[in-house]
């Protein structure tokens, strides 16, 4: 889902003046944001089947204008998307200059979060009757599959030949589980997969999608991102606002930039990205901070000029859209500076390798939920679902997942389109 941003640019030479080796070294300031960011998603994410905590600790609903912090979670997400595409798209014309290449994996991407994401969304509608297995088995049978697919396997003549058996497996399981998939519908008929809701994982595919045709064409004019971030600011608002009213009729399919909400968002983390990259060289922050926190300044104040829009994540305005860039920009200023100018790593030990193995990370409580529904286990369902005790039970899940991650990542599982 996310580019692998583990190539270093070059090392630190010694003897080189502050500024220089600072451009040379390698940034990390992306894998802690999205590390972060991951380790919000999950607590966040299990904290919706706790009760009775303050309303902020939910999302907002639709028919009122406010948002919550849990709102902004999946913004932060998309911007990381955003920062991460530039780094990804240099870095796979390093290796193979073909645009087609390029195209073709932006295609095999966005495909395989469409398809994940349907995995997740359908695993609650299957039929056992019509299936032979519990929707729980079947959606964690598809991701087992999936993760021998996406996995990355050595470099060595050994597992290079074993991990073309282990992907034509993978590949080949995720097909025909995909094709046993049966639910049933009004009036008792059979149907196949719900394709009504694509899931997180298919609507960041769709905005990824959009974005990356937009910005690989134009990736050479450093104006290009600003205007294309403009011009889906102005589609959102003009949406939401009813001006244009197509996106609403159009399926992702054949329109992946909805309404522009995430789409601008993406466009976003690539404009912030061209802020602290040059050539592939990181900018020092006496540079790239001001330029950051401007930015961050007057996507607020777009913000709050489109306010009478409407605030709201359900509805996608575009003050949602702008006010959670700008706490991106800043929070993204903030790990540079901390992160990669004054070298203060140690503390992100936790969520570093959930940002370096982002899609593993995600995959990983539903793997876990998965199985336990599958086998039948749901005392953690029934206890522990309110107050303090449920906010306990979720942070500890939390850090069982980040721990999760970071061991399964040191032990060279990593999934990556």
């Amino acid at each position: 889902m996310n580019s692998r941003l583990e190539e270093r640019l070059t090392n630190e030479a010694p003897g080189v003046p502050a500024p220089e080796r600072f451009a040379a070294s390698r940034v990390v300031a992306i894998d802690i944001f999205r590390g972060l960011t991951m380790a919000v998603m999950i607590f966040v994410n299990a904290l919706s089947d706790v009760h009775g905590l303050p309303w902020w600790t939910y999302h907002a609903h639709a028919n009122v204008d406010v948002m919550t912090y849990v709102d902004m979670v999946f913004p932060f997400f998309l911007f990381a998307v955003g920062l991460s595409l530039p780094l990804s798209v240099t870095q796979r014309l390093k290796r193979n200059s073909s645009l087609s290449a390029l195209l073709a994996h932006v295609a095999v991407r966005v495909l395989g979060l469409i398809v994940l994401g349907e995995i997740l969304a359908n695993a609650e509608k299957a039929d056992p009757a019509r299936m032979g297995m519990s929707g729980s088995t079947w959606a964690l049978l598809a991701l087992l599959c999936a993760a021998l697919y996406l996995n990355i396997y050595g470099k060595s003549q050994q597992a290079q030949t074993y991990s073309r058996v282990l992907r034509i497996l993978g590949l080949t399981g995720v097909i025909v589980l995909l094709a046993l998939f049966r639910r049933t519908i009004a009036g008792g008929h059979t149907a196949w997969l719900d394709f009504s809701y694509p899931e997180i994982l298919g609507l960041i595919g769709y905005s990824y999608l959009a974005v990356a045709v937009l910005y690989i064409p134009t990736r050479r004019w450093v104006w290009a991102p600003p205007i294309w971030f403009i011009l889906l600011v102005s589609l959102c608002a003009f949406s939401t606002a009813k001006i244009l009213t197509f996106p609403d009729r159009l399926p992702l399919y054949l329109w992946p930039f909805g309404n522009g909400a995430m789409c601008c968002i993406i466009m976003a983390g690539v404009v912030t990205s061209s802020m602290f990259l040059k050539s592939g060289d990181r900018v020092a922050p006496g540079q790239a901070i001001p330029l950051a926190v401007g930015f961050a300044v007057v996507t607020l104040i777009a913000g709050r000029i489109l306010v009478p829009l409407g605030i709201s994540k359900i509805r996608a305005t575009p003050t949602w859209s702008l006010y959670s860039i700008a706490a991106s920009v800043l929070l993204f200023a903030l790990l540079y500076w901390i992160c990669d100018w004054k070298k203060r790593q140690r503390w992100s030990v936790l969520v570093q390798p959930a940002g370096a193995n982002t899609l593993l990370t995600y995959l990983l409580p539903d793997l876990w939920y998965f199985l336990l529904s599958a086998i039948g286990f749901t005392y953690l369902d029934t206890h522990f679902d309110a107050g303090w005790p449920g906010v306990v039970k979720t942070a500890l899940f939390t850090f069982l997942m980040l721990a999760a991650a970071g061991a399964l990542t040191r032990s060279k599982i990593r999934l990556q389109f």
